[in-house]
């Protein structure tokens, strides 16, 4: 099909910007700087060690030191244990547990090597081929499966068919969300649920799979750990079995239970494993004992001894794929990213029904992963929020940027159901955006509409930096403004001074502006965040303060024309969004046009000078 092949050569533009991307990083990068990058940890402390499958070591590692940058480190990522010493001191594998400063690496060899006891090591992401090899994979699968009736649905080339049913009615659930479950449970092919921010998707996609899960096993993903966790934990707390394929991102004590490595330790089977692993690393213990200047005799027994202990863990590995496969076949909802749906364990299974999470965000290669699991797919998200992060803008172009949910709700607006009551804003905050992404449909549920931080406030305010001289500068790839950084803070602190506590996000666009506005505020405010736009996506907060940061006599306006960003940055606010910015410069584009002069129909238009003023 042209369909797959298009995309399989915009995954590979993709692929050549990213590994590029990475090996530029890498190749002439210094340990220091490709820690700091968060690419690796160093120095490092080893712990245990045991065997694992296929005669490979599960190491246990700590990282000892700059414990406060961010690293991307994560289950399911390939990394190479280094040493100092020499950079032929390397042995790769993969992360098979990560957790605060702690990991578990899967090494790809028997033993330890012998340099791993002197000098320092560290651990470093790899670039990781694997998750392309697997995208690749499945748009190959896709583009094979002749006269797959889902296929030919999500291609375009037939139309999604729908069951008569019995309506099914959930007194907890509004009528757009008893609207969208229904439409679920009688698809045949596909459903979409497009649920803008504060409609209560969550909710909704909860209720939908306890009633398939009734009667079949699911598969439910999404791009994000962070969306896997929140739906695990939802449908665990439903009285569903739960199965977590890969590590969870939020760390609690519930969602850990619900990984497969914490219920094959409470399996009754286990025990007799565990036993056979402790023999097996016993006997190769008693073979390293055994020095290189040795004779035909001690040779001979170190080889009967590794033979006894590989015999042993191919034991382990038959007990360990009885265990797994018997809490599979238990569990009623199996929850992995979109790439963990091609996890070892869960690898071959088939299912009637595989539900996307956060569809609106995930990339349509890696969709196909979970896809071509399925005789039936439900889409869930908003594509009018951000979009798939994409590294080359030839790809972008192409359309890799067009998610797969997106190309759906354009071909089959009889699939779609749009929630349109949302719990979360002010009207006058929801407003605005409603009428630029959503047809005007949305309205406020009464328990949010009239929600003010005080009485007589203003939920929505643009404040004009026009005339200011606050001028932004460039700052490596980002932008910064310090003059409207200054006065974010001290109108952010003149306003809070003297109110009832209350919640407030500090956020925009640029990386470099954020990192101004944190050295401005304090930091052991547990009421206050400050962060990047994208980081708040899902989040929400009594006050959101937006800082533009774009001023400048050309109107350039760079990724703010990306107007989807702006959508998730307005939509975090409850009782009241303050958005600080220059109207000259975003004024010339037709969105921020729209969004000054609404403020200026509600009485939420100010200049900077009548706070400058005071």
């Amino acid at each position: 099909m042209d369909y797959f092949l298009k995309l399989q050569d915009l995954l590979k533009i993709e692929r050549t910007e990213d590994r590029d991307a990475y090996l530029k990083l890498t190749q002439s990068a210094s340990v220091s700087d490709r820690r700091a990058a968060g690419l690796c940890w160093y120095p490092i402390a080893i712990g245990q060690t045991e065997p694992s499958r296929g005669d490979y070591i599960n190491v246990e590692i700590e990282r000892k030191s700059h414990l406060d940058i961010v690293h991307q480190l994560q289950f399911g990522k390939p990394a190479v244990l280094f040493s100092n010493h020499d950079p032929s001191y390397r042995v790769e594998g993969i992360i098979s547990y990560q957790n605060g400063d702690r990991l578990k690496i899967n090494l790809f060899t028997e033993e330890l090597p012998d340099w791993s006891r002197d000098g320092k090591l560290g651990v470093e992401l790899l670039f990781d081929n694997n998750s392309y090899d697997d995208m690749q994979s499945a748009l190959k699968q896709a583009a094979a499966a002749k006269n797959n009736p889902l296929v030919e649905v999500l291609t375009g080339n037939k139309s999604p068919v729908f069951n008569n049913i019995d309506a099914v009615a959930i007194n907890s659930l509004n009528p757009g969300q008893q609207s969208a479950v229904n439409k679920i449970l009688a698809a045949q092919q596909l459903a979409i649920v497009h649920g803008p921010p504060g409609t209560g998707k969550t909710t909704t996609l909860v209720q939908a799979i306890k009633l398939i899960a009734a009667n079949e096993r699911l598969l439910v993903v999404a791009p994000s750990n962070a969306a896997v966790d929140l739906l695990s934990e939802k449908l665990s707390n439903e009285g569903l079995n739960v199965l977590r394929i890969g590590n969870p991102a939020r760390v609690s004590e519930k969602l850990l239970s619900l990984t497969l490595d914490s219920q094959m330790a409470q399996h009754s089977y286990m025990k007799d494993s565990k036993k056979l692993k402790k023999q097996a690393a016993e006997y190769k213990n008693m073979a390293h004992k055994y020095k290189r200047s040795f004779g035909r005799a001690e040779r001979e027994q170190r080889k009967a001894l590794f033979n006894e202990a590989h015999s042993l863990m191919r034991e382990v590995a038959k007990a360990e794929e009885f265990i797994i496969d018997d809490i599979v076949s238990k569990a009623q909802v199996i929850t992995a990213t979109l790439a963990g749906a091609n996890h070892w364990t869960i690898k071959n299974l088939k299912f009637q029904t595989v539900i996307i999470d956060e569809a609106g965000q995930a990339l349509e290669p890696a969709c196909w992963i979970p896809i071509m699991k399925a005789q039936k797919v439900v889409f869930a998200g908003d594509h009018q929020q951000l979009p798939p992060t994409i590294k080359s803008d030839v790809a972008a172009r192409g359309g890799l940027s067009t998610t797969l949910m997106e190309k759906c709700v354009a071909l089959y607006p009889e699939a779609v159901v749009l929630l349109e009551e949302q719990y979360r804003m002010n009207s006058l905050i929801m407003d605005f955006s409603s009428r630029e992404f959503y047809g005007n449909a949305l309205k406020a549920h009464p328990s949010v509409a009239n929600g003010l931080l005080f009485e007589g406030d203003l939920p929505f305010t643009f404040i004009d930096t026009a005339g200011c001289g606050f001028d932004e500068k460039p700052a490596h790839t980002s932008t910064i403004n310090p003059e409207e950084a200054t006065f974010v803070h001290q109108f952010c602190e003149k306003f809070r001074d003297g109110l009832p506590h209350f919640s407030i996000a500090v956020i925009s666009p640029y990386r470099e502006q954020i990192r101004l506005l944190k050295e401005l505020f304090p930091h052991n405010d547990p009421q206050l965040s400050v962060n990047t736009i994208d980081s708040f996506q899902g989040q929400e907060r009594d006050m959101v303060v937006i800082s533009m940061t774009r001023s400048n006599n050309e109107g350039t306006i760079g990724f703010l024309a990306d107007i989807r960003r702006m959508n998730v940055a307005m939509t975090r606010a409850k009782k009241k969004l303050v958005i600080i910015g220059d109207s000259a410069t975003i004024g010339r584009f037709p969105f921020y046009a729209d969004m000054i002069k609404y403020a200026e129909e509600i009485g939420g238009y100010k200049s900077a000078w009548e706070f400058i003023a005071d």
